[in-house]
């Protein structure tokens, strides 16, 4: 519950910093744009954990309805709320049983990846629509072209800053997993209480701006290379 409490805290002290209250319409109105990107990148990324593991042999994700694209299976409360507010955020983990995998270390790396890797694929099919919107402007008319390219944007935007986060190597994150397999890093003494203590060390890394000096220059240089797909 204390690293909820924390979330919630850390959301509320970033909001107030940026001033995110200060036009409360204009506020609102920012937030619902970026639903949409939100809602389908959190759903499409347990999805990809799910589905990669199904197919490894691991019939746990399909027995707990997680082979699924549907929202409701995958959101987390605080994780969207702190996508919302805070720029970057989770789902509901899919609970996976390695045991059935051939290989374990291979199979648990593929499935750390697959969320990730939905992200990414999800940003360039994105990008692709943003292009259309902006080549049928005309067509649309210029205010429906706007919020829509505007909304488009943002999952675009949205999916890239998942992917991203979750690669990160702190637990409880995609990344630590994928390199925890690699290096094998439960041989080391120090690996329960660093696995045990993740989400502390993620709040912690947050407070003092290490995860946006990651997260700005990455997210803002994948979308630089994605302007050309999206007609910029």
């Amino acid at each position: 519950m204390l690293p909820v409490i924390l979330i919630f805290v850390l959301m509320a002290v970033n909001s107030l910093m940026r001033g995110g209250f200060s036009n409360p319409a204009d506020w609102l109105m920012s937030k619902l744009m970026i639903l949409p990107g939100i809602i389908i990148g959190l759903s499409f990324h347990e999805f990809g954990h799910a589905i990669v593991s199904t197919r490894l042999g691991d019939p746990t994700p399909r027995q707990q309805g997680r082979v699924t694209v549907n929202p409701l299976a995958h959101i987390d409360p605080v994780g969207m709320l702190c996508l919302i507010f805070c720029g970057f955020g989770w789902g509901i983990p899919v609970q996976i049983n390695p045991s059935y995998y051939k290989n374990r270390r291979a199979g648990e790396i593929m499935v750390g990846f697959a969320g990730v890797a939905m992200n990414l694929i999800l940003a360039l099919v994105f990008s692709l629509l943003v292009r259309l919107v902006v080549m049928s402007s005309d067509v649309l008319g210029t205010e429906m072209a706007s919020v829509l390219y505007q909304v488009l944007l943002n999952v675009v935007g949205i999916n890239v800053v998942l992917m991203v986060f979750n690669l990160l190597p702190i637990p409880p994150l995609d990344g630590f997993g994928i390199v925890d397999n690699i290096f094998n890093l439960k041989k080391y003494s120090w690996y329960g209480q660093v696995y045990q203590y993740g989400y502390f060390i993620l709040i912690f890394m947050v407070l003092i701006g290490w995860v946006s000096a990651v997260l700005g220059p990455v997210t803002n240089w994948i979308m630089t290379l994605l302007m050309p797909l999206m007609g910029m």
